[in-house]
């Protein structure tokens, strides 16, 4: 995997409440990303999510707007929820944030009427004691690494 110094979102950021990333990508003017070669967000978990109460929830928003500060304009363009305990749709078990579990959150085509010049990564951390320690890229999702996995191949041979 490639990872590219100016597409980086987080590096090793520590969250104990709700935060934007560290770095908010300056796209230089209004343009549609996700149109072409599609690309993806990815959120490496570097130290697990806490759940010592069992009341912690975590949610990562892609954000677009027409200010650095992602206050102005502000528009969703991605998300992924995970919950303690049991979680309801579309919401993920937090137990999956353990350090090395990647969320990969592709971006859809934006058209031009909705594109904004700044993107940033929303960390949002609910409960008694959540913490997590992430980093954060954008990047081609052809150059997502994405985990094999191997099936039986349900044959024999005799």
């Amino acid at each position: 995997m490639f990872l590219d110094k100016q597409l980086q979102f987080s590096d090793s950021q520590a969250l104990t409440a709700t935060a934007l990333s560290t770095n908010v990508i300056d796209l230089s003017v209004a343009r549609s990303i996700g149109t072409g070669e599609p690309v993806a967000v990815v959120i490496s978990v570097e130290v697990a999510a806490d759940q010592t109460t069992g009341d912690e929830d975590y949610t990562f928003d892609v954000e677009f707007a027409s200010d650095p500060g992602i206050t102005t304009a502000r528009k969703l363009i991605g998300r992924r929820i995970y919950e303690s305990g049991t979680p309801t749709a579309p919401a993920e078990d937090a137990d999956l944030l353990v350090a090395g579990y990647n969320i990969v959150i592709p971006l859809p085509p934006v058209s031009a009427a909705s594109d904004e010049r700044y993107i940033a990564v929303r960390y949002t951390l609910a409960g008694t004691t959540p913490t997590i320690t992430v980093s954060a890229h954008l990047q081609p999702l052809s150059m997502v690494d994405v985990p094999k996995v191997s099936y039986a191949d349900g044959y024999s041979i005799t």
